[in-house]
């Protein structure tokens, strides 16, 4: 379970006074155990991929700030807190792994974009980030 590895990390972060990951490990901590909270069961491992992933995004979308404000202290920060986000996510595939999967699953040229996306999410959920997926799906139809 992800939630025993954080939760392990989380210790050695501390015993290490690593004051980042300490940080991010204790927020990932929190939103695995408030989305479990919310399901009333223990969470699946894509469930737990889903809570690392809008995890990702939330800082994807602070790093951007970061940029826009020209904040450098900040910019380091978000873009370490991304790395140890990361660490959690299974390997993730490449466009071109992308593309190869997305057209064995039937995704062709002409079709419709919600159609596709319909198909291409769940099949590549928690293997790819949704830019990417999106990206390549816009190549494939167009």
């Amino acid at each position: 379970m992800l939630k025993t590895i954080v939760f392990d990390q989380l210790k050695q972060a501390m015993k290490n006074k690593d004051v980042l990951a300490k940080g991010v490990l204790t927020l990932v901590k929190s939103a695995l155990d408030s989305a479990e909270k919310e399901k009333g069961a223990e969470l699946t491992p894509q469930e737990e991929i889903a809570v690392i992933n809008r995890e990702i995004k939330q800082t994807n979308q602070s790093l951007e700030g970061a940029k826009q404000a020209d904040r450098p202290d900040l910019i380091e920060k978000e873009e370490a807190k991304l790395v140890i986000l990361k660490s959690f996510l299974p390997k993730q595939l490449t466009e071109e792994e992308i593309s190869a999967e997305l057209q064995a699953a039937g995704i062709t040229s002409g079709m419709n974009m919600g159609d596709a996306m319909k198909i291409a999410k769940p099949l590549l959920d928690g293997k790819a980030d949704g830019a990417t997926i999106s990206k390549v799906v816009k190549t494939l139809i167009s």
